[in-house]
C-alpha cells in the first residue's frame, strides 16, 4: 500500500509537468515563446556574470554577510551593471562554480533558446558534451596556474579540484594529468591521425611524367552565342506606322580562329601493361583505386580534329524580319486577332516570333491558323507554340531563308559543354535561341530517335557518340554497337580495344547479324543481373555509389567486386530487328529499359520507321527521352513524340527533343564522316587494352548463361593451361589473381575459373571464401591435363 501511495504521489507531481512539456513541443507558438524566454534569461545571466567578473572587487565583500539582508537593504549599493539581482546571479554562477569558464554553458543555453525560438541551425547535444568538457578543463587549468587568481575567476569548484589533484599527485603531476587529458581530447575532437600530420607537412604531389590530359589549353571554352532579338511595340495601327527595324547582324560563329596544335599519333601497342610490373601487396590500401591507371597516358580527342563550318550567307536581314512581321500581323488581323507586341529571336535555322495578343483573344483561335500563316509567309515548317511555357506569350517558329549550319566544333568548344559535370553528357546542338543544348544520358536514362531517310538521324547518332568520346576515358564507358545496315557505324571499329564491348569469341565488335544481336541483348541482361548482385553485396543503390565505394577500396576484389564502366547500347535501325526477330529482340530490350538504369546500362535506339508495330507500347513506356527528326506523316510524329510537329520540320538536322514534358526545337550539330574517321583514328592510334570489353557468355536456351557448364578440350580458353599453372603455383583460386597475372578482363578471368572447376583443378564456389585448389603441384597438374 505504501509503495502504491508513493507511486501515485509521484505521478500526481510529474503528470502536469509532462503535460506542459508535451504542449510546448507540439505547439509551435509555445515552442517559440519558450525559446525566446530561455534566450533572454540565459542572456541576462551571461551579462550579469560578465559584469561580476569586471566589478568583483567592489561587490565581493558585500556577500560575506547575510545575503537576504543585502538584497533588500536600500543602503547597500552594487557596482554590477544589473544591480543586486545581477550581482547575486553572477556571484553564484562564477564564485560558486568554475569561475569565468561558466560563461560557456550560458552561451550554450543562449544558442539553445535561439534554436527553439528562431530555428537557427544548432546541434544542442553535440555541443553540450564539448562545452561541459571544456568548462571542466579550462576551469581546472586556470586554478592550477601559479598566479593566485581570485575566486571569481577560478570558482570554488575549480579551487577544490586543483587543491585535491595537487595534494594527490603534486603540482607537477596535476599539470601532467591536465595536459594529457586536454591533448587526448583535442586529438579525439579533430580526429587527428599520423597520416594527417604527414599530409600536412608534405607538399602536394606532382606527376612530371603524365602531364596534362588535354593539350588544347590554348583553346578556352567559348561562351554560348546570345540569340539576336528584335522587339516591336505595336501601336493602334501597326500596319500604317511600323517601328523602324535596325539591320540584324548574323549570329557570331561558335568558334573563333585559334592556333591549334597538330597531334602526332601515338604508336599502337599491343599490350597495355608495363614490362616490369610488380604485384601490389595485399595490405596496400593507402591510395584510392584509379580506373584510368591502365591507360594513364590516354589523350582525349583534340578539338583541332573537327572542322570549322563556314557561315556563308547564313543571315536574317532586316527586310526578312520586317516582311515576316507584317505578314503575321496582317494574317491575324484578317481573323480579327489584334496583338500588342511582337518580338523576334533569331536562331540558326528558325526565327521565333513571340506575340502578345490583346485581352480576350483565345489561344485556340490562333493555333488553328497555323496553315494560314504558313500560306501567307510562303514557308514550310511553320510551328505555333501556344503558349510558350513560363513566358506568357505565343510563339510562331518561321524557318530562315538561309539557315545556318551548326558545327560540332562550336558545340564541343562551348563553355556549357567544357564545364559540364554530367555523368554522360551529350551535345545535341543549338536551340532556336542560339544556345548550346547539352543533356545527360545517365538521367534520361534511355533515348529513342526517329526520322525519315536523309533527315539527319545518322549524323545525330555520330554527334551523341562523339560527345561522350570527348568527355569520358575508355575505362569509364563502353559501347555496344548494333548496325543492321552494316555501313553506318563501321568507322568505330578502330576504337574496339578502347571503347567497345562484345561477346567473347566474336571477331567483329560491331554487330550486324541478327542472331548475334539476340545473344548480345541477352548477354547484357546477364551483365545487368550480375551487376545488381554486386550492388546488393556492396549495399548501394546505383553504379555511381558503387564505383565510389570501390575506388575508395571499401570493396574486396577477391570477392568478385570490380570497377563498373557505363555501357551504352546503340541500335541504328531498330525496325529491321523487329521485322526479323520480333519478340526475341523486344523482350530483352524491354528488360534492359525497365531495370538497367541503376547499374549504368543505357540504350539509344534509332529507326526510320516510327510506326506502332515497331515502337510498341512497352518500348515507348520505358523511353521517356525522345528525338524526332523530320518525318513524313503526322501519325509518325505522334508515335514517336505523342504529339504532332515533327512532320513540319524542315529537315537537315532540324529536330524536336522531348524529355517527358515540353518539346524543344533544336538544330543538330553537324559531324561529317571524315571528322568521325579522324576522331577514331586519333583514339585508335593510342595505347589500348589487350582486347575489347568482354560481355558475359550467352549460349542460348540449352546452355543458360554460359557459366559453369561442361567444357571440352576444344572449348577451353587459349590461356587455360597458363591459368592452371598460376593457380597451382600460388595455391589460390580467384579471378582477380588471373586478372593481374594474365592481364585479362574480369569476365574472361571468370570463365577461366569455371573451366578450371570443370577440369577438377578448383573446388566449387563457397561464397566469400576462396576456392580450394585440388591439385597440389605441377606434376599432378600435367598428369590431370594429359589424361583429359
Amino acid at each position: 500500500m505504501a509503495k502504491k501511495a508513493k507511486t501515485s504521489s509521484t505521478s500526481s507531481v510529474l503528470g502536469p509537468i509532462t503535460q506542459v512539456w508535451s504542449d510546448v513541443k507540439t505547439n509551435k507558438s509555445l515552442h517559440a515563446v519558450f525559446g525566446i524566454s530561455l534566450t533572454f534569461i540565459a542572456g541576462f545571466a551571461w551579462l550579469s556574470s560578465m559584469s561580476s567578473l569586471l566589478s568583483w572587487s567592489a561587490d565581493y565583500s558585500s556577500f560575506e554577510g547575510n545575503f537576504s539582508q543585502i538584497l533588500w537593504d536600500p543602503e547597500v549599493q552594487m557596482a554590477n551593471t544589473f544591480g543586486k539581482l545581477g550581482a547575486a546571479v553572477g556571484f553564484y554562477l562564477t564564485v560558486k562554480s568554475f569561475g569565468w569558464t561558466f560563461l560557456l554553458p550560458l552561451t550554450w543555453l543562449i544558442l539553445l533558446g535561439l534554436k527553439w525560438g528562431l530555428h537557427i541551425p544548432f546541434k544542442p547535444l553535440t555541443w553540450l558534451r564539448r562545452i561541459l568538457v571544456w568548462t571542466f578543463l579550462l576551469g581546472m587549468g586556470t586554478a592550477l596556474l601559479p598566479f593566485g587568481f581570485s575566486d571569481v575567476y577560478v570558482g570554488n569548484l575549480g579551487h577544490y579540484l586543483a587543491f585535491w589533484s595537487s595534494q594527490f599527485m603534486g603540482v607537477v603531476g596535476a599539470w601532467f594529468a591536465w595536459l594529457t587529458i586536454t591533448s587526448a581530447h583535442v586529438v579525439w575532437l579533430f580526429k587527428m591521425t599520423p597520416q594527417t600530420w604527414r599530409k600536412a607537412k608534405e607538399p602536394a604531389p606532382w606527376n612530371d611524367e603524365l602531364g596534362p590530359e588535354d593539350d588544347d589549353e590554348d583553346l578556352e571554352p567559348l561562351p554560348d552565342d546570345p540569340a539576336e532579338e528584335v522587339e516591336w511595340n505595336l501601336g493602334e495601327d501597326p500596319l500604317e506606322t511600323p517601328d523602324p527595324i535596325l539591320p540584324v547582324a548574323p549570329p557570331p560563329p561558335g568558334v573563333v580562329d585559334l592556333p591549334l596544335e597538330t597531334v602526332e599519333p601515338i604508336p599502337l601497342q599491343s599490350e597495355v601493361f608495363a614490362e616490369n610490373e610488380e604485384e601490389a601487396p595485399k595490405g596496400s590500401l593507402a591510395t584510392a583505386y584509379d580506373p584510368r591507371a591502365d591507360l594513364s597516358r590516354y589523350q582525349f580527342p583534340k578539338l583541332s580534329l573537327l572542322v570549322d563550318m563556314p557561315v556563308g550567307n547564313a543571315k536574317v536581314d532586316a527586310e526578312e524580319l520586317e516582311a515576316n512581321k507584317e505578314r503575321i500581323i496582317e494574317t491575324l488581323r484578317n481573323y480579327k486577332i489584334e496583338i500588342s507586341k511582337i518580338k523576334a529571336a533569331v536562331g540558326p535555322t528558325v526565327t521565333l516570333y513571340e506575340i502578345v495578343p490583346e485581352a480576350g483573344i483565345r489561344i485556340s483561335k490562333i493555333k488553328s491558323l497555323e496553315d494560314d500563316i504558313a500560306l501567307s509567309l510562303s514557308a514550310l515548317g511553320i510551328r505555333i507554340i501556344a503558349p510558350i511555357p513560363g513566358r506568357g506569350t505565343i510563339g510562331i517558329e518561321v524557318p530562315n531563308r538561309s539557315p545556318q549550319m551548326v558545327s560540332m566544333k562550336a558545340v564541343l568548344s562551348s563553355e556549357k559543354f567544357q564545364n559540364t559535370t554530367m555523368d554522360l553528357p551529350i551535345a545535341l546542338g543549338k536551340t532556336i535561341s542560339n544556345e548550346v543544348f547539352v543533356a545527360d544520358l545517365a538521367k534520361m536514362p534511355h533515348l529513342l530517335m526517329a526520322g525519315a531517310t536523309g533527315q539527319g538521324k545518322s549524323v545525330g547518332l555520330n554527334a551523341l557518340l562523339a560527345s561522350i568520346l570527348y568527355k569520358k576515358h575508355p575505362s569509364e564507358v563502353k559501347f555496344v554497337l548494333v548496325d543492321p545496315k552494316k555501313v553506318e557505324l563501321t568507322l568505330y571499329n578502330k576504337i574496339e580495344r578502347h571503347f567497345l564491348a562484345k561477346l567473347p569469341g566474336t571477331e567483329e565488335a560491331i554487330i550486324t547479324d541478327t542472331t548475334k544481336v539476340i545473344h548480345t541483348l541477352n548477354s547484357l541482361c546477364i551483365e545487368m543481373d550480375d551487376r545488381y548482385d554486386l550492388l546488393k553485396d556492396a549495399m548501394v543503390r546505383n553504379i555511381k555509389e558503387y564505383n565510389q565505394k570501390f575506388t575508395s577500396r571499401k570493396l574486396n576484389p577477391e570477392e568478385g567486386h570490380r570497377y563498373l564502366p557505363y555501357i551504352i547500347l546503340v541500335i541504328d535501325e531498330f525496325a529491321d530487328l523487329i521485322m526479323t526477330a520480333g519478340k526475341e529482340v523486344e523482350t530483352p530490350i524491354a528488360r534492359l529499359a525497365q531495370l538497367a538504369r541503376a547499374i549504368g546500362i543505357h540504350l539509344i535506339i534509332a529507326t526510320q520507321r516510327p510506326s506502332v508495330n515497331v515502337i510498341t507500347g512497352i518500348i515507348k513506356a520505358n523511353f521517356p527521352a525522345r528525338i524526332a527528326f523530320k518525318v513524313s506523316a503526322k501519325i509518325d510524329s505522334r508515335t514517336i513524340l505523342d504529339a504532332g510537329g515533327a512532320e513540319q520540320l524542315i529537315g537537315k538536322g532540324d529536330m524536336l527533343f522531348s524529355a517527358g514534358n515540353d518539346l524543344i526545337r533544336l538544330q543538330c550539330a553537324f559531324l561529317d564522316t571524315p571528322e568521325v574517321e579522324d576522331i577514331c583514328e586519333f583514339i585508335g592510334s593510342q595505347q589500348a587494352y589487350p582486347e575489347a570489353y568482354a560481355l558475359p557468355e550467352y549460349s542460348g536456351e540449352e546452355g543458360g548463361s554460359g557459366g559453369g557448364g561442361n567444357y571440352s578440350a576444344d572449348e577451353r580458353d587459349a590461356l587455360f593451361v597458363d591459368a592452371a599453372r598460376i593457380v597451382v603455383q600460388s595455391q589460390q583460386g580467384s579471378a582477380s589473381l588471373l586478372q593481374r597475372k594474365l592481364k585479362l578482363g574480369y569476365n574472361r578471368a571468370g570463365r577461366l575459373i569455371d573451366q578450371l572447376e570443370d577440369a577438377g583443378i578448383l573446388g566449387p564456389f563457397e561464397g566469400s571464401k576462396a576456392r580450394q585448389v585440388l591439385i597440389q603441384d605441377e606434376h599432378h597438374l600435367m598428369e590431370r591435363l594429359n589424361g583429359q
